[in-house]
């Protein structure tokens, strides 16, 4: 039997920063045990040389709260589950200009507006459309958007109002997704993303880690990105909640979280890697994660979840280890 031959790990990432790009049709199988140090410190070089130091600040304000129509087995604003979510309709424009205003006070990069449901429509969409134009016109931070599955047209809209990217991620593998929803398709996730591509904003598309999806799932969906040529992927980690299908599912360890991240960087070279929901499961709110990869955060409260930690205190921990805000 011939002996599987041991990857670099170090020399592979020496090989990427010079223009090598990780595929389909790559054994990539070497991600699953190599050495977490190496590929941790593999995966921080490849950032250093190709996205540089700083760390890119997003806020989020949920601007529509619970009655989702979707299935999604994670998600606490899903109608299908009773999880004591927050229910409420699009927030008054000055609401939404008041938290822009404190996150701008805080020095934060990037403000996104997030709204629950499969996609906005009518009423509801012109009020963001009118939102954007009032937030571009007051603010000088950039303005990104979560809104579902939106037209070609819509997409044009929000971006000739102002916004610079627009959120919709792919949340897991092709193989995986049917057991996370019943209600809409992972091609229709794709043909959103390709959309918002085609009208010229900055595409926003990661998932959620602990769904039960394997390791090689994750690597097909690292993939699956970097053919979208999506330019931030969120790193949620599951926060199961209770009264949701995934409500007894296990919270991931560090170290599994760590390589995972690693892992993304070295397929996706050029994107933010951002870390984003479940990083109070995490020493220090995420901080090794910035050594391996990492190159972008949520900062702030996330969405129905409280999460201990402020703005300052994230400025605080990048700052020490040399990270510039």
């Amino acid at each position: 039997m011939k002996t599987k031959e041991k990857v670099d790990i170090l020399k592979l990432a020496d090989e990427i920063i010079n223009g090598r790009q990780l595929n389909r049709e790559d054994d990539l199988s070497f991600f699953l045990d190599c050495d977490l140090e190496e590929l941790c410190c593999g995966a921080n070089k490849i950032r250093e040389k190709l996205v540089g130091p700083f760390v890119d600040l997003c806020s989020i304000v949920n601007a529509k709260s619970g009655n989702c129509s979707q299935d999604c087995k994670f998600c606490a604003q899903s109608s299908y589950y009773e999880t004591g979510c927050k229910k409420y309709g699009f927030l008054d424009k000055e609401e939404i200009l008041k938290a822009c205003e404190f996150n701008v006070k805080n020095k934060v990069h990037r403000f996104c507006i997030v709204t629950a449901g499969k996609s906005l429509e009518g009423e509801d969409f012109e009020k963001a459309v009118e939102t954007i134009r009032a937030l571009k016109e007051k603010y000088n931070i950039k303005f990104c958007a979560s809104m579902g599955f939106l037209t070609k047209e819509q997409l044009q809209r929000l971006k000739d109002a102002g916004l610079t990217t627009y959120h919709h991620n792919i949340e897991t593998s092709r193989r995986n997704f049917p057991n996370i929803t019943t209600k809409h398709t992972y091609d229709m996730k794709l043909k959103t993303i390709k959309y918002v591509k085609e009208v010229g904003l900055r595409a926003c598309s990661g998932g959620i880690f602990g769904l039960g999806e394997t390791f090689e799932d994750r690597l097909d969906m690292a993939i699956s990105l970097s053919e979208l040529e999506v330019d931030s992927i969120p790193i949620n980690i599951l926060t199961p909640v209770r009264g949701t299908p995934f409500e007894n599912n296990e919270i991931l360890k560090e170290d599994e979280v760590l390589r995972t991240i690693a892992m993304f960087r070295y397929i996706n070279k050029n994107a933010e890697i951002r870390l984003a929901g479940g990083r109070s499961y995490l020493k220090n709110f995420g901080e090794f994660a910035f050594k391996c990869g990492a190159s972008a955060l949520i900062v702030g409260n996330m969405l129905t979840k409280n999460v201990d930690v402020s703005i300052k205190n994230d400025i605080e921990m990048l700052t020490k280890i040399k990270r510039k805000v």
